[in-house]
């Protein structure tokens, strides 16, 4: 098994941990401390050596952070994990409003003038520590200090040293020599003499190297410097590289990763570094010789070549049998008698039968009743629950694949449901066919679309705390950026670009609801009577598993709404169908009958 349903962190740990920290920062002589749940390299997963956040409060998410003082200890939370937080930590933590409350106003709030706050300027970006600089006219001073929280963490883990593989050529589409060569070409324009690279599903991308640092994630924790003679310093323990040394070849210098700042405190000529990737340390050690600007991977890596496209297709399609092969034995058992931890074992079983699935994509989230309310719910010994009869079933997961990274979610209604759930369902889903039937000028960003994706929701006075969408990787992080469907995303939508579409409704102590298919951004067809110097964009779908229609009431759908979902299941029997069982195949066309 890839996931496990151990309790990693209890709320009864932090006290005394608390204190600890509090008694190191007097020692250190400053009034607070800041711990992000962030790593070096600001990824959304980290090894467990870096899970500080977790070890200190019990919170387990993947964002937040925790503003430690003297008197209160602030743990800070977007909506994502509002009900998650709650349950997690002791009462000597506060959960805080995040970015309702923004850390600054609250220093302000709590701290007398003249107050130091230490932070590690490892885990904070180049733009987060620039915000600070609003606390200077109250004379609070955020000051640069070792790791407090690793002072007093005893058995913390070892950084991870997993072998890195090649990714071949046939799942990345591109060499690496040619990615290189295409980007020190923008360096070279812009005047720049390197670029920093802090992500690691850029030095990945970069190299077609795949690595195990991160679990769900093919990632290697390490820095890199593309110069823009388009030879690369790579710097990543030596001993994780025996693998795909040859493949580098002499345009990569290996060297170890505690050589980093010597190499940039000595480095002569400009450096782009993103700043709201970089860890301050960085900037710190490159000084004025830093110039800023956007991570020049980021965007050729959001936009997936023709061979990462295929690929992604047919793990999809992959994805989607072991899926219906799941949902086929889910609907099979009484109401009742199946546990949320078994729902995740059954389902990664099911794509453990595909040779190309590497590992899962995230834990996957299987919450029946009040615990599918938690947006990003891990089911644990501790909150196990059973599928109750009345209840949903909210189902988020996906695989890591050789050729392609799968995200999907479906609610499932286990037994009849009520009309509350039925029409709150058919709202997210009225959402999410509006966003999967969309055209749009080409220029425009999630922001400009993720409204149309919530329109149902909001007529009914209704909302859900997270974004619409998030970029995709390709055998990458299933999260990436810099596009998503989002109100604070500006990026243009291209072509290549592959996102989730994901509205979703959530009742607290209740019932949660989501509904999420992958899509990627493709030139639209002309229309007749379009205006030809225009280009419009529109989405080709990659998931293809069907929607509980048990859930849909049906009259409040258009009969374009209708049409969509019928097509849309039209296609998954055409292309799932082949690839399953004969009661897997007996099920899926029962579940894809026309409304």
């Amino acid at each position: 098994m890839f996931q496990t349903f151990d309790v990693t962190a209890r709320p009864e740990q932090g006290p005394p941990r608390l204190a600890a920290l509090r008694a190191e920062m007097a020692a250190e002589g400053v009034d607070g401390f800041l711990v992000p749940r962030a790593d070096a390299h600001q990824g959304e997963y980290v090894a467990d050596c870096d899970a500080r956040l977790a070890w200190l409060t019990g919170f387990t998410g993947s964002a937040g952070f925790a503003a430690i003082l003297a008197d209160i200890a602030g743990v800070f939370v977007d909506g994502r994990y509002r009900t998650q937080v709650k349950a997690q930590v002791a009462p000597d933590f506060t959960p805080v409003n995040w970015p309702e409350t923004q850390l600054t106003a609250w220093l302000s709030d709590h701290l007398p003038d003249g107050g130091r706050i230490a932070f590690d300027p490892w885990l904070h970006t180049v733009a987060e520590v620039g915000k600070w600089a609003a606390l200077e006219s109250r004379g609070i001073r955020m000051v640069r200090c070792d790791n407090l929280v690793d002072r007093i963490w005893p058995d913390r883990p070892a950084r991870p040293m997993n072998a890195v593989k090649v990714h071949p050529l046939e799942f990345a589409g591109e060499a690496a020599a040619d990615k290189c060569a295409r980007l020190a070409e923008t360096l070279r324009k812009a005047g720049q003499d390197a670029a920093i690279l802090t992500l690691p599903d850029s030095i990945m991308w970069l190299l077609n190297i795949r690595g195990s640092d991160i679990a769900r994630n093919p990632l290697a924790q390490g820095f890199a410097i593309l110069r823009a003679d388009a030879t690369v310093d790579l710097y990543m323990e030596p001993a994780k590289l025996t693998e795909v040394r040859n493949h580098l070849g002499p345009a990569v210098r290996i060297h170890p990763p505690g050589t980093l700042l010597a190499d940039l405190t000595a480095f002569t000529g400009t450096a782009r570094i993103d700043p709201t990737s970089a860890p301050q340390a960085i900037a710190d050690a490159l000084g004025p010789r830093a110039v800023h600007g956007d991570d020049p991977c980021a965007l050729p890596k959001a936009r997936k070549n023709a061979a990462e496209i295929a690929g992604s297709a047919e793990a999809h399609l992959r994805d989607g049998a072991a899926m219906v092969e799941f949902l086929a034995w889910l609907d099979a058992q009484s109401p009742g008698t199946v546990r949320e931890t078994e729902v995740v074992t059954r389902l990664e079983t099911a794509r453990r039968r595909d040779n190309a699935l590497q590992e899962i994509s995230f834990d996957t989230i299987a919450g029946t009743g009040p615990n599918g309310a938690v947006i990003h719910y891990r089911v644990t010994e501790d909150t196990d629950r059973l599928l109750e009869p009345g209840q949903l079933l909210v189902l988020d997961s996906g695989g890591q694949y050789l050729d392609g990274t799968t995200d999907i979610t479906r609610t499932i209604a286990i037994g009849p449901p009520g009309d509350e759930e039925r029409a709150a369902f058919t709202r997210v889903l009225q959402g999410m066919i509006a966003i999967s039937r969309l055209r749009w000028p080409k220029g425009l960003a999630g922001r400009d679309l993720e409204a149309i994706g919530r329109m149902p929701l909001w007529l009914a006075g209704q909302d859900f705390n997270h974004g619409l969408g998030h970029g995709v990787g390709a055998y990458l992080s299933v999260h990436e950026g810099p596009q998503r469907l989002s109100r604070l995303s500006h990026v243009p939508l291209e072509p290549g670009m592959i996102l989730s579409n994901e509205p979703g409704y959530y009742r607290e102590g209740a019932f949660g609801i989501r509904i999420e298919n992958l899509l990627v951004v493709q030139e639209a067809a002309p229309l007749p009577g379009g205006d030809p110097e225009r280009t419009f964009l529109d989405w080709r779908t990659l998931t293809f598993v069907p929607i509980d229609r048990r859930l849909i009431d049906t009259p409040l759908l258009s009969q374009g709404e209708v049409d969509w979902l019928n097509a849309y299941h039209a296609e998954v029997r055409d292309r799932i169908g082949p690839r399953v069982g004969d009661s897997a195949r007996t099920w899926l066309d029962a579940a894809t009958v026309p409304l």
